[in-house]
């Protein structure tokens, strides 16, 4: 490209897995100017394959994107503070949003949010990685969504069983007390109940019940119950 911009004065070298190209004139091409053994990028053109070309080929030589089964995350790093304005500005005449981060050793640009890497992949024309980006995006919010319900059912399950121990633990103080003939008929058939499906749910116990009770019903019917349980120990 450089010797097509009729420059020849150039010299490319090798550091590791680092291919790196020196220049010792100034010259500008398009959207890029070398000066000063410094590569800084011109406003944008707003001629969309031009900046679709620009902003792709500083993604290819100083961004990455992490895997995202673990976590959405695209990073663009700058050596210069006036190349990461641009680019920064550049998007969001798209409507991609980056933020902006300045590190010890240079300058970056970064996504956290997965539908906006999307737009930016698909914005630099990267068509089959937006596939397997999304393809990636449905597994991971559907893992998370279970987890959440599993987590969500588990709570509800353990808050359950407490509600239930300590109902079970009045109903039986009742009785040790001998009080539980007096109670009204309702709450000694709740009481049963209780007593018969200890791990039942309020909405289990209605269905068990079978006798159009709410769920509101039951729970107002246990909490008399406790309700008459301290009151026999705080006598």
């Amino acid at each position: 490209m450089l010797k097509n911009c009729d420059s020849n004065d150039f010299k490319i070298e090798i550091k590791g897995n680092v291919f790196s190209i020196k220049l010792k004139i100034d010259l500008s091409v398009d959207n890029i100017i070398f000066k000063d053994n410094k590569i800084i990028l011109q406003k944008p053109s707003y001629e969309e394959d031009l900046d679709k070309a620009l902003v792709r080929g500083t993604f290819l030589g100083g961004g990455y994107i992490s895997n995202p089964e673990n976590k959405y995350h695209l990073e663009i790093n700058f050596s210069e503070k006036e190349n990461q304005e641009i680019i920064f500005n550049l998007l969001n005449e798209y409507d991609i949003y980056t933020k902006k981060m300045d590190k010890e050793n240079g300058f970056s640009l970064y996504i956290k949010d997965g539908e906006e890497i999307s737009k930016f992949l698909a914005f630099i024309g990267a068509n089959k990685s937006v596939l397997e980006f999304e393809e990636s995006r449905v597994v991971r919010d559907t893992k998370n969504k279970v987890n959440r319900l599993i987590n969500c059912e588990t709570a509800n399950l353990s808050k359950t069983i407490k509600a239930s121990e300590k109902q079970i633990e009045d109903i039986k103080y009742i009785k040790k007390k001998k009080k539980f003939n007096q109670l009204p008929q309702n709450l000694q058939e709740m009481a049963n109940i209780r007593l018969a499906y200890p791990e039942a749910s309020l909405t289990e116990l209605v269905s068990i019940l079978k006798n159009d009770i709410s769920k509101s019903g039951i729970s107002h019917r246990l909490a008399a119950i406790s309700k008459i349980a301290d009151e026999l120990r705080n006598e």
